[in-house]
């Protein structure tokens, strides 16, 4: 199976993908949009993409990819995220003139840099991108935030380990395909709605999740950027039995100005 990654080998998003598949042939994307354009061109058959944060939240636009490139989830994946400092085998943390890294990277790390006011702190596309480069051109006075598998992929230090500010620090993934998953066991889903701009619209639909025993773990609004003060709706709901989430559907379907099931899984 071909699997999309946002990254390379080493980058977090390898990791989940390896745990998730039995076997898989890596496609290496450096954007998202680019793993959102591999998909729809067929480069590879599903993707694995970061979709929100605990300590750093939502990733919006990688909702509105998923939305707008007629994507479909079908699975997800949380992952404990751990960062490292990894430098050139003999480096000291003292002779490390600059750290690049991911921004989302350098954010969950900066208490620790905070202590290394001498350090730049450089912004770059993937955590592990730059760990490989290090290891290739050798080098020297530079660091990396990455993962341990990183280190050892790309024979690197690890000068400090779990440098992130909060040691509880877990990323959602989902899994996305082209084509529509037909599993009859799901037994959660997300939702995309727009409703009329007026006072008790989005309470009147909360309302029909909780008559039909839909649990909402999710709630993400996003402007519509064709409609000034129009917000579309992204949810997530789980439920023991699949005749609820369908009569919920039915229902929000008639309620909503628009309606899209992004995902059953």
């Amino acid at each position: 199976m071909r699997v999309g990654i946002q990254g390379v080998k080493g980058s977090y998003h390898h990791l989940v993908a390896q745990n998730y598949f039995e076997t898989i042939e890596l496609v290496e994307c450096m954007t998202f949009d680019a793993l959102t354009r591999s998909i729809v061109d067929g480069n590879c058959d599903i993707a694995v993409m970061a979709i929100e944060n605990s300590i750093a939240g939502s990733i919006l636009p990688n909702y509105a990819l998923i939305d707008e490139s007629n994507l479909f989830i079908t699975g997800e994946s949380y992952f404990n995220i751990n960062h490292n400092l990894l430098a050139l085998p003999s480096q000291d943390i003292n002779q490390i003139k600059e750290v690049h890294s991911h921004p989302m990277a350098l954010l969950q790390c900066s208490k620790f840099f905070s202590k290394y006011p001498s350090i730049k702190l450089i912004e770059t596309n993937d955590t592990a991108l730059f760990a490989k480069k290090i290891s290739e051109n050798k080098l020297e006075g530079l660091g990396a935030i990455a993962s341990i598998e990183s280190a050892k992929m790309y024979g690197l230090e690890i000068l400090s380990k779990s440098i992130q500010t909060i040691k509880n620090n877990v990323t959602r993934f989902v899994i996305v395909e082209k084509k529509i998953s037909n599993k009859k066991d799901f037994t959660k889903a997300s939702l995309k709605f727009v409703l009329d701009h007026k006072r008790g619209s989005l309470a009147s639909v909360l309302n029909v999740m909780s008559d039909c025993s839909l649990n909402l773990t999710k709630i993400q609004s996003i402007p519509v950027i064709k409609t000034p003060g129009k917000y579309a709706f992204f949810v997530d709901v789980s439920f023991d039995k699949k005749d609820n989430y369908d009569k919920a559907v039915s229902i929000i379907r008639i309620m909503a100005q628009e309606f899209k099931i992004l995902g059953e899984y």
